[in-house]
């Protein structure tokens, strides 16, 4: 009996950080704050950092840079405005986010836009190149 009385807090635990990290995934758009978070899992907010911390590696508020910048990335690549693309994510200003995806991939997401329309057209130009260990030399 003292086993499973010992796993159910850790389970229950856990079950709310997954639903406070679901909560960022799905509102990574909005202006949500470490508040907004915590009070989704129900915990306070000092205790929801430690224990998001020690579960994920991060801070909830990395986290959430994290998933806004790898969004970004997607509208990018669907050939969206910088400008848009800052807004739709959910930053407030398009110098905060160049700054930090730069930091992220070490380029602005303008040259990432280019550089993926450059990858695009090289995929389709020469498929071959792009199959992980494919030593298939093309039919000349």
């Amino acid at each position: 009996m003292k086993e499973t009385t010992g796993i159910y807090p850790k389970f229950y635990l856990y079950n709310r950080i997954v639903k406070a990290k679901l909560y960022i995934d799905d509102n990574y758009c909005n202006n949500i704050d470490l508040s907004n978070i915590s009070d989704e899992a129900c915990f306070s907010r000092f205790h929801f950092l430690r224990l998001f911390k020690s579960v994920y590696g991060k801070t909830p508020h990395q986290y959430l840079i994290q998933v806004r910048i790898n969004k970004a990335m997607e509208f990018l690549e669907q050939d969206f405005k910088i400008n848009d693309t800052c807004f739709k994510v959910g930053f407030d200003s398009v110098s905060s986010f160049s700054g930090l995806f730069r930091r992220m991939h070490g380029c602005s997401p303008s040259e990432y836009q280019r550089l993926y329309k450059i990858r695009q057209a090289n995929i389709k130009a020469r498929p071959l190149n792009y199959i992980p260990n494919c030593f298939v030399e093309p039919i000349k």
